[in-house]
């Protein structure tokens, strides 16, 4: 007798072997269908998998969060399979599944993605077929004469050990595989070719020059058009092609993957350093700034010579080798050392916009998004054992404060010891255990990544979500016990003995660059008032006005704002057109009843207009929304007395209960020291385009605080 324990704890029994298969359909035919794979003793297997033993079985339907991935890797062999039946002269290497797809390395002639069409055709044959897939087990030996005719294949079965070697077959294809897979081909429902890029073999520039062509499949109709329309979307927000649209940066040949940026380009640039500078001030930090070349005995102590050497660009002056910094890290080591420090200057926290060079191979630069020249907003801070929790918590806030004034969500994961590394268990452990108490004071669920730290201490990673629901890791909070020893770092305690501080690194944006195309993509280059380059332009209505023009240009610029004049002789309805075109946020038309009455109309990006707006409203309400840092504006410039903050305290009061203290994330970020606080979700309110995240006040901290 077989018993076959199932998740809800109940036992089918069973007088002989059968597969994950029969087992479904021992229980419905409906089930059957729906599934694609079983879990057997908490391994995933296919259907056709033999239970012969006790076991405890789950069966993955297509509604389980597995079943997407087994099903878009048994997509990848589909594809495989029909560009082999249109070019059987194709060399087939690795197809693995990635995140919201698949790809396969081939070696064989050029493709474009016209030719998507035709492989397509050829899938849905496939799958019209419904081929069963089937897992056949081989020794070496056998997968080698299997094999004789494909190189890659050869000398990836030669690096397998001499055991059993899984082959999966569908028709008269077959492909190395450890699976799963789902039963038929017909279970790989809407599939979509998307792009063809290029890949060395084994990311080796000295080997062979594969395509890789991506796609992804689901199981639905209806899911496959909404990622599809993301991806349009996706495409529309593209930062080099906004990028070069509104004239903010570029890339030239002679400096391959090293942004130039142009003046508009340069705006953004300085308010978000403004901005970081003025969080950082109010947060105590200090500012330094280190060299960018640096002698290899620095990069030797600091370990990186020996862990990061391959990514690092070196030089030799005077017959002494140097390295471009790929991290600040040992540069801000040398400017703590340069002085003897007390306990009374902990914790000391030291931030910086060092400009950092990493080799990265030509086929994986993108746009802002990977480069070879880049700047982090690194910060160091030393302190205290008894001071980690507090000061984990406190960069924990200024990421909250930060990311929350570009309207970016965010998410935690912990990141613990790499098999390649420095410092010892016990430094380990202390670092590990510091971070995981100031994860749990800070009340936020957070994802466990075991073994993905950075080789010098474990790290906190921060995603953040942008508009579209995409997640980029950016900000990193990392512990480090290890370097404060290798750089000897010391400090006198209270009881006037040296003891080696704790330190932390951490960046909040990472790279500047990639930070500033994330945004390009989040706000798709409408950039709120405070960022946009141009933040008005002043269209006189005929060539009479222009000097007028020009007049009101000059006291808005006295009131710091960017506003430009349009002198061209085109229509006024072209100019308007291009203005919103080129994402200008507010379009100043000026015509003769307006110069006599000292009057704007105003015209935001969502259309709205303004009429009748005196000079001394327009200047005060555009300047309180770009004090505020605000994200959005209403284009109720009329109703400014109202105001964005004055909305929403109202809308808090309706929201609260009876006796009940709600603030918005931003208020909370400046008022938490002085009051007891808890998360209180999100709310949708009226007047407001994103959900507001907000929060219950419970207590004072100080009696008459």
């Amino acid at each position: 007798m077989i018993n076959i324990t199932l998740p809800d704890g109940n036992i089918k029994r069973f007088d002989h072997p059968l597969t994950g298969l029969e087992l479904a359909r021992s229980i419905s035919e409906g089930l059957a269908r729906s599934c694609v794979a079983m879990e057997l003793d908490h391994r995933l297997v296919d259907l056709e998998a033999l239970l012969d033993r006790d076991a405890t079985v789950r069966l993955v339907t297509t509604r389980d969060p597995e079943a997407l991935t087994i099903m878009r890797h048994s997509a990848a062999h589909v594809m495989a399979q029909a560009i082999l039946r249109l070019y059987p002269e194709a060399k087939l290497t690795i197809g693995p599944v990635v995140e919201d797809g698949f790809y396969y390395d081939i070696d064989m002639p050029p493709l474009s993605e016209e030719d998507f069409p035709r492989i397509e055709a050829e899938i849905r044959k496939i799958i019209q077929a419904k081929l069963p897939i089937r897992r056949r087990e081989v020794t070496q030996k056998e997968a080698l004469e299997l094999y004789q005719k494909e190189p890659y294949k050869l000398e990836m079965i030669q690096e397998l050990a001499d055991g059993t070697i899984s082959v999966y077959e569908q028709g008269e294809f077959a492909d190395l595989c450890r699976g799963p897979h789902v039963p038929h081909t017909g279970m790989v429902k809407a599939i979509k070719l998307l792009k063809i890029s290029g890949a060395y073999w084994r990311a080796d520039p000295a080997r062979a020059q594969l395509q890789r062509i991506y796609g992804t499949a689901f199981f639905d109709k209806k899911e496959l058009d909404a990622y599809l329309h993301f991806l349009e979307e996706a495409k529309r927000r593209n930062h080099r092609k906004i990028g070069l649209a509104l004239d903010l940066f570029s890339f030239h040949d002679e400096a391959p993957g090293m942004a130039f940026f142009h003046p508009k380009g340069m705006v953004i640039w300085n308010a978000l350093l403004d901005y970081w500078r003025w969080e950082h001030r109010a947060a105590g930090y200090v500012e330094t700034q280190t060299p960018i070349l640096l002698n290899r005995s620095l990069w030797e102590r600091s370990g990186h010579w020996e862990n990061y050497r391959e990514n690092m660009y070196t030089a030799t002056i005077d017959e002494v080798e140097y390295a471009i910094k790929p991290m600040n890290c040992p540069g801000g080591m040398l400017l703590y050392n340069r002085k003897p420090h007390s306990y009374r200057e902990l914790p000391l926290r030291a931030a910086e916009i060092g400009l950092v060079h990493r080799h990265e191979l030509s086929g994986v630069l993108s746009g802002l998004f990977r480069v070879r020249a880049f700047h982090q907003d690194d910060a160091h801070i030393f302190m205290t054992p008894d001071q980690i929790e507090a000061e984990i918590l406190g960069v924990l806030h200024l990421v909250e404060r930060i990311y929350s004034t570009f309207g970016l969500g965010f998410h935690l994961e912990l990141s613990t010891r790499p098999q390649k590394s420095i410092g010892t268990d016990e430094q380990w452990a202390l670092a590990t255990d510091g971070l995981k108490s100031a994860l749990s004071a800070y009340g936020r669920d957070y994802k466990l990544n075991e073994g993905d730290g950075a080789f010098y201490g474990p790290k906190i990673d921060i995603h953040i979500k942008d508009a579209l629901g995409r997640t980029w890791q950016c900000g990193t909070i990392q512990l480090d016990m290890s370097l404060p020893e290798r750089f000897n770092l010391h400090f006198v305690d209270k009881d006037n003995e040296r003891k080696r501080p704790i330190m932390i690194h951490r960046v909040i944006y990472g790279s500047i660059e990639r930070f500033l195309g994330i945004l390009v993509e989040h706000f798709a280059g409408r950039f709120p008032l405070w960022m946009a380059p141009v933040q008005g332009i002043l269209l006189p209505m005929n060539d009479d006005l222009a000097a007028y023009a020009e007049e009101v240009r000059v006291r808005f610029d006295v009131a710091g704002l960017r506003i430009e004049v349009d002198r061209r002789t085109e229509s006024l309805n072209r100019k308007v057109r291009e203005s919103q075109l080129n994402q200008v946020p507010l379009t100043l038309t000026i015509g003769a009843k307006e110069k006599e009455n000292g009057t704007l109309a105003v015209r935001t990006l969502d259309g709205k207009v303004a009429h009748g707006v005196t000079h001394e409203r327009f200047v005060d309400t555009v300047v309180d929304n770009i004090r505020r840092r605000a994200i959005g504006f209403e284009g109720r410039i009329d109703y400014a007395a109202i105001g964005t903050v004055t909305n929403l305290a109202a809308r808090l009061c309706a929201e609260a209960a009876s006796g009940q203290v709600l603030v918005s994330q931003k208020v909370h970020a400046r008022i938490e020291g002085r009051v007891q606080a808890a998360p209180a979700g999100e709310l949708s309110l009226k007047g407001f385009s994103k959900p507001v995240g907000v929060h219950a006040v419970l207590a004072l901290r100080e009696a008459g605080a």
